[in-house]
C-alpha cells in the first residue's frame, strides 16, 4: 500500500497550526503569567514564517510543547489551579443563602424557564455571532431597530446585509422565518449535559464526558478548544491532558457555554453543580476556562433560590478560587453597577479593556463573563433588557444571550417570561446531538425534572 505523503495531510486546517493559534498561544501564556523571555524570539520568527511548510509545523508543535513547561513570572498575583481538589481548597468562604428550593409545579416552572431563556437568548444572538459591535449597531439603526428590542430581521437591503456581514444562509434565525431554536453549539451542549447525566448518572466522570462526545457529537460540530480536545482524545490523549496538549484555546468560552444543564439538575446545590461543571470542563479547558463553567453552573443552581442578580453572581464566584482573573473581572463589573455607572458606560469600560478585533479577546471566557454579569445586573430582572444588553456590545453574542437568558429564566420561571420572546420558539429545539435532532423544549424540561428526582 502506498504511504500517504505527510506534507499533504498535515496541511488540512483541522490538523495544522496556524498563525492565529501561535499568536493566541503567546497571549494565553502571558495571561497565565508564564515567563516568555526564553521563547519570544521563536514566537516572532514563527509568525514571520510559512506555516504550510512541514518543517515550520514541527517548529510550532515543538514551541507549544516547550511553553507548557515554562516557569511563572515571580510577581504573578493570581493562584489558579485546574484540579478539583485545589480549586475547592482555594475557594472563598461562601455566604449563607437564605432562600429555599421550589418544589412541584414551581420547580417545573423554573426548569422550563431556564430552557426557554437559554433558547431565546441564543436565538436572539445567533444572527450577530461573529459580527463586530459597530456592524450590529449600524445594521439595526438602518432598520430603525436600535436599541435592540426584538429578534433580528432580514428585512434589509442586500448592500446593508453584505456590508455588516450578516447572512441569509440561516433564515430561520431571523424573525420572519423562526420555527424553533435552530441548531447551535450553545444548545447542543445543554442537551449533551442532560444526555451525559441520563446515561452515566450522578457519578459521571471526565472520561464519560469524553466518551459521550466521541460517540455522539461529530467533530465539525465542535470548535476551538473543544475541537483540539476532540483531536487529542482521538489520539488517545486522556483528560485532563486532552485540555492541555497544544491547545491555545484552553481559556476560551467553550466550557462556559456547557454549564447550564449542570446547574439545572442541581437546584440549590451550588457545590455539586460546580463539580459537575468541572468534570465536563476539564476535558478541554484549564484555569479560567474551567472556572467560567463552574461559575455559571453555580449561578444557575442559586437562581432557583434567589431573584437578586448580585446574590446569584457572587454565589457563583464562591465556587471558584478566590484569587483568579475571572473573579477580579466580574467583581469589577459589580463595582461599576454599585458606583452608578450607566449600561453604556459599562459597555465602554469592557471595550476599553478587551479588543473585539482580536479573536482571543472576542472569544475569551472572561470578556464574555463580564458581559453576562453586566446584562444580569443592568437588566433588572427584565428578560428583554437582559437579553438585549447581552447582545448589543458584540463579542460572543449567542453565547452571552444564551447564558444570561438561562440564568434569568431560572430566576423568573417560564410563567413570567414574555410571550414576545417565547412564542416564536414554537416549543422546538434542533440539535446536532445524536438522538436529539428535533426535540420539544418542554420535553427537555420534563426530562430534567426526572433527572433531578433521580440524582437527589
Amino acid at each position: 500500500m502506498q504511504e500517504l505523503p505527510r506534507k499533504n495531510w498535515s496541511k488540512q486546517p483541522w490538523l495544522q497550526l496556524n498563525k492565529d493559534e501561535i499568536s493566541t498561544e503567546f497571549q494565553q501564556c502571558r495571561d497565565e503569567g508564564k515567563d516568555l523571555s526564553s521563547v519570544e524570539a521563536e514566537f516572532s520568527s514563527l509568525l514571520e514564517s510559512d506555516l504550510e511548510l512541514d518543517i515550520n509545523q514541527r517548529r510550532a508543535e515543538a514551541l507549544l510543547d516547550q511553553v507548557s513547561e515554562l516557569p511563572m513570572v515571580e510577581d504573578y498575583q493570581f493562584d489558579e489551579p485546574s484540579d478539583l481538589e485545589n480549586i475547592k481548597a482555594k475557594r472563598p468562604v461562601a455566604a449563607d443563602l437564605t432562600g429555599s428550593v421550589p418544589v412541584g409545579d414551581k420547580l417545573k416552572d423554573k426548569v422550563l424557564g431556564g430552557w426557554l431563556g437559554r433558547c431565546s437568548g441564543c436565538l436572539l444572538g445567533k444572527p450577530a455571532e461573529g459580527r463586530k459591535s459597530a456592524q450590529i449597531e449600524k445594521y439595526l439603526k438602518a432598520q430603525g431597530r436600535w436599541p435592540l428590542d426584538r429578534y433580528f430581521s432580514l428585512n434589509a437591503p442586500d448592500e446593508l446585509i453584505s456590508e455588516c456581514e450578516f447572512t441569509k444562509s440561516m433564515p430561520t434565525a431571523y424573525e420572519e422565518h423562526i420555527d424553533g431554536m435552530i441548531e447551535d453549539d450553545d444548545t447542543n451542549y445543554t442537551v449533551t449535559g442532560m444526555a451525559i447525566v441520563k446515561q452515566y448518572g450522578a457519578d459521571f466522570t471526565p472520561n464519560d464526558v469524553a466518551a459521550f462526545w466521541l460517540m455522539n457529537i461529530p467533530i465539525f460540530h465542535v470548535c476551538t478548544a473543544e475541537r483540539v480536545a476532540y483531536r487529542n482524545l482521538v489520539n488517545l490523549i486522556p483528560p485532563p491532558y486532552s485540555a492541555q496538549y497544544q491547545n491555545p484555546y484552553r481559556e476560551w468560552i467553550g466550557a462556559q457555554i456547557r454549564a447550564d444543564f449542570f446547574g439545572y439538575v442541581n437546584p440549590g446545590n451550588l457545590e455539586r453543580a460546580a463539580e459537575y461543571a468541572w468534570r465536563d470542563a476539564s476535558i478541554s479547558h484549564v484555569k479560567n476556562g474551567i472556572y467560567g463553567e463552574m461559575w455559571v453552573a453555580a449561578m444557575i443552581a442559586t437562581a432557583y433560590m434567589s431573584d437578586d442578580a448580585e446574590t446569584v453572581i457572587r454565589a457563583g464566584l464562591s465556587q471558584i478560587p478566590a484569587r483568579n482573573r475571572l473573579t477580579v473581572a466580574v467583581e469589577h463589573i459589580i463595582d461599576l453597577k454599585k458606583t452608578g455607572a450607566s449600561y453604556e458606560e459599562a459597555v465602554a469600560d469592557i471595550r476599553s479593556r478587551w479588543d473585539e478585533n482580536k479573536s482571543h479577546n472576542w472569544c475569551h471566557t472572561i470578556s464574555n463573563a463580564e458581559i453576562v454579569a453586566m446584562a444580569l445586573l443592568w437588566g433588572e430582572n427584565d428578560l428583554e433588557k437582559t437579553l438585549c444588553y447581552s447582545i448589543m456590545p458584540g463579542f460572543d453574542t449567542d453565547c452571552n444571550g444564551a447564558t444570561s437568558g438561562s440564568v434569568l429564566g431560572i430566576m423568573l420561571g417560564a410563567s413570567k417570561l414574555p410571550e414576545k420572546w417565547i412564542t416564536p420558539l414554537n416549543d422546538t429545539l434542533y440539535t446536532g446531538v445524536a438522538g436529539y435532532n428535533k426535540v420539544s423544549i418542554s420535553a427537555m424540561a420534563d426530562e430534567t425534572i426526572e433527572l433531578i428526582s433521580r440524582i437527589s
